[in-house]
């Protein structure tokens, strides 16, 4: 059966983050993920995980000012060096943590800087992080994100993420395909898995509508879960939505599948 992993940004956030941990395992949470570690330091961070026997699965590239609504700079031509240099501390945390994958946020298209060149800097980015991260045993994920939620974001579609990889060329650089984004965008869920499934390194999920827990909207996880399991996914599945209420309030959806 798939292997699930708590999304700390997500889940039990109504505590503080580094409380979030302890939570995740006391669920029955074998593994994490989340967007950023930057906030705190990696000894810290690291206790956290040792402490509750945690694996770190995924964590993002920093992504700008997210407070301010930034979602990701990497198509953005005016911040390559702060992306370049988001990729070294990255690397850094990465190391220390012990994670193998890392996720780089495309961003969202400004006003006044056209497609063209927006493209020719997310997919220089790219190359740059991925060579970097091969240096250190490292995966290069990128996200298509629904520009419902996130209007603007500049890559949207699982067909234009696989597209960008292969422009990329670079063995280390996968999809981190999320069911929720995707269903949101397009559909077809299963057979865009199968289709592309040697280029999917992470999964996640969420239902819709609503972004909660699977089995509160119109996704068929029971058959999704199965057709993953078929497909010899290895990986873990990101546990990124909104609880409906608590988090272990909705989690009967979780136990049904154990």
């Amino acid at each position: 059966m798939p292997k699930f992993a708590a999304n700390l940004t997500m889940l039990f956030n109504e505590v503080p983050f580094m409380e979030r941990f302890d939570r995740a395992a006391a669920c029955g949470f074998q593994a994490v993920e989340f967007l950023f570690p930057y906030p705190f330091a990696a000894s810290e961070i690291k206790s956290a995980l040792d402490r509750n026997q945690l694996k770190l699965v995924l964590h993002n590239l920093p992504a700008g000012n997210w407070e301010a609504g930034e979602r990701g700079i990497a198509c953005l031509p005016d911040r390559v060096d702060e992306f370049k240099s988001g990729v070294a501390k990255a690397i850094e945390y990465a190391k220390a943590l012990g994670v193998g994958q890392l996720n780089c946020l495309a961003g969202k298209a400004p006003d006044g800087v056209d497609h063209k060149t927006l493209h020719a800097t997310f997919v220089s980015n790219l190359r740059y992080a991925a060579a970097e991260l091969k240096k250190h045993q490292l995966k290069l994920l990128i996200e298509p994100i629904n520009t419902f939620d996130i209007p603007g974001f500049f890559l949207s579609t699982t067909a234009q993420g696989i597209a960008i990889l292969d422009e990329i060329g670079a063995d280390n650089a996968f999809l981190q395909y999320d069911i929720y984004h995707a269903q949101r965008m397009e559909g077809e869920l299963a057979n865009s898995m199968k289709k592309y499934f040697n280029r999917i390194a992470h999964l996640q999920l969420a239902d819709n509508p609503g972004r909660n827990e699977p089995g509160t909207g119109e996704i068929n996880y029971a058959y999704l879960f199965k057709f993953i399991d078929q497909l010899g996914y290895q990986g873990w599945i990101g546990c990124e939505y909104k609880p409906a209420s608590t988090t272990e309030a909705g989690l009967g959806w979780l136990k049904s599948v154990s």
